[in-house]
């Protein structure tokens, strides 16, 4: 039955999105780190007390938005005349010919996004450079294991593919009349989200230069809660299709 299609990767999506701001647990344990002015991945570092917690959430994040992209990326793959059990939101248009390729763009950023996630987890940061001077006179120095430079590999690789699955798939939510939900609240937070992201990165880089924090945290966090709540969102507009089949 298509229904059955798009049952499990919505409940892995909302799951995946829940475990990506397991880091709002900072609002009630002590952690040490200013929320404030510290990358949200400085949570999860080597030397820190609860970056095994942390670490483990991430892994768990990666994890599930990958195994609920999965099968949105196979479906968006089908032919011009997919098989029963293929979603209709994978099925060209009557009359169409080819497939439809922002599903397939979107579902595929989607499943980088939960790969560099998990892949993240599994090289974290050695120490909080943004909160420890000696930290950051180490990785000022080159001292740091390569761990460290991998991390931000990873780190820039998932968010590049969380910021283009929200574009893409919001996309085409809207030019396929598909996901009512998303394509609804879709636009405005792919706009928060790049703002977010503009935000994040010139307070990065006013770190770097030494010319103070910027936010730094409060404007990451920000990012990832707005990939979280797209995340929630794309969740449901598959649940709403689902109970309407």
């Amino acid at each position: 039955m298509p229904g059955k299609v798009t049952r499990a990767p919505a409940a892995l999506l909302f799951l995946g999105a829940l475990a990506y701001t397991a880091w709002v647990l900072e609002a009630v344990v002590r952690t040490g780190l200013d929320p404030v002015r510290t990358y949200v991945s400085e949570l999860a570092a080597a030397d820190q007390p609860l970056g095994g917690l942390f670490r483990a959430t991430d892994l768990a994040a990666g994890l599930l938005v990958l195994a609920g992209a999965v099968p949105g990326l196979l479906a968006a793959r089908a032919p011009a005349r997919p098989p029963a059990g293929v979603p209709g939101w994978a099925r060209p248009a009557p009359g169409a010919t080819a497939r439809r390729p922002w599903l397939l763009a979107g579902w595929a950023a989607l499943a980088l996004f939960g790969a560099a996630t998990a892949v993240d987890s599994r090289l974290p940061l050695s120490c909080a450079a943004t909160a420890d001077p000696d930290c950051a006179a180490r990785e000022s120095a080159g001292l740091l294991p390569a761990t460290h430079t991998a991390h931000a590999v990873s780190s820039g690789l998932a968010m590049t593919g969380a910021l283009l699955a929200m574009l893409t798939l919001t996309l085409a939510a809207r030019r396929y009349g598909l996901w009512p939900p998303l394509a609804r609240t879709g636009p405005v937070l792919v706009g928060l989200a790049l703002a977010a992201t503009a935000w994040t990165l010139a307070a990065v880089a006013a770190f770097e230069a030494g010319r103070g924090h910027w936010a730094l945290g409060a404007g990451q966090r920000l990012q990832v809660l707005l990939v979280a709540v797209w995340l929630v969102v794309l969740a449901a507009s598959l649940a709403r299709e689902d109970a309407r089949k």
